[in-house]
């Protein structure tokens, strides 16, 4: 989950960047791209995955799971920092450029802090996502790169639900989270209302 994250971010970043303070020609179809490859059940591509996965090698494999849940949130990501760059005021980036920045210092001494709340919004959603996501890891996975969620479906068993156990389990696993969440409640706060009418 931190791995998938912090990719989503550097993959985001310059790209909701690119749709929102120097926008592309018909970014607005760019956008719904984006948006539209959320509308594809993820049980329609779990057999070509599976597949892929098995002729490779990468079977029970961590790294396939941060590929995956990366590709799985970057569009949501890259639509969500889309709306809070709209927010940074051009005019200090224009005076960065004209102090003779670069690009990559303008994203990260000037739009990276300004936008932060945004930012830490978007990781702490794409956190989420991947920390819950089920499907793929209990297809894909098997004792090397097991997952929270499949861990807990393993107190079901033939002789019944431990329920006992699958709470102590659950509480267990939904600390990070719920940590996560406390140490960012501030600019989760100010990153949801960013782009809100005043």
């Amino acid at each position: 989950s931190l791995a998938s994250t912090l990719l989503v971010l550097l993959l985001a970043f310059p790209a909701a960047y690119a749709l929102s303070i120097r926008p592309v020609k018909k970014w607005t179809d760019v956008l719904f791209f984006f948006l539209s490859t959320k509308m594809l059940p993820l049980v329609a591509g779990l057999l070509p995955i599976y597949l892929f996965a098995k002729n490779t090698g990468l079977l029970d494999n961590i790294w396939l799971l941060v590929v995956l849940h990366t590709s799985m949130n970057l569009p949501i990501a890259v639509w969500m920092m889309q709306s809070f760059l709209a927010e940074v005021p051009v005019a200090v980036i224009e005076a960065a450029h004209l102090d003779g920045a670069r690009l990559p210092t303008v994203l990260a001494r000037v739009v990276a802090p300004i936008a932060a709340p945004g930012i830490a919004a978007t990781a702490l959603i794409c956190f989420i996502f991947s920390w819950n996501e089920m499907l793929f890891a209990r297809v894909l996975t098997g004792v090397v790169a097991e997952t929270a969620p499949v861990f807990l479906t393993g107190f079901i068993t033939s002789q019944g639900l431990f329920l006992a156990k699958v709470c102590a389990a659950s509480l267990v696993i939904s600390l990070p989270v719920l940590a996560a969440g406390f140490a960012a409640q501030d600019k989760l706060v100010q990153g949801l209302s960013l782009g809100a009418v005043k």
